[in-house]
């Protein structure tokens, strides 16, 4: 997500939004998440199919009033201990059903990173 900011706008500027008396754009690591709240804000979970049920709980707990949550993650590249279950599967299976949320399922046809990639996508699945 952060590489995707960048390119979009421009590293200057990101630098700028990164700044803390900016308040525009933060980076906040699981470890820091404890007691907090988001409120009026875009939140993005990157890479969650690498967080435990535990920390996806943790983190879906501290979404606040007005808030847009972004989680994506792709289960086949999960790198947590084999038996340890993936947070993102495990809140995908939770709310399926759930009318509040909206769950988009991309296949290798949606790759757009390459043509490159989509041929290594192909390859693997």
């Amino acid at each position: 997500v952060y590489d995707v900011l960048v390119r979009r706008l421009g590293a200057s500027f990101m630098q700028y939004c990164l700044r803390p008396e900016i308040g525009k754009v933060e980076i906040a690591p699981f470890a820091y998440m404890r007691g907090r709240t988001f409120e009026n804000a875009v939140v993005i979970l990157d890479e969650a199919q690498n967080v435990t049920a535990a920390q996806m709980k943790m983190f879906l707990t501290r979404l606040g009033e007005n808030v847009t949550v972004i989680v994506n993650g792709d289960i086949t590249q999960c790198d947590l201990p084999s038996g340890v279950r993936s947070g993102l599967s495990d809140a995908l299976a939770r709310f399926e059903e759930d009318e509040m949320v909206g769950i988009v399922r991309f296949t290798t046809d949606d790759c757009v990173r390459s043509t490159l990639c989509q041929r290594a996508l192909k390859a693997y699945y």
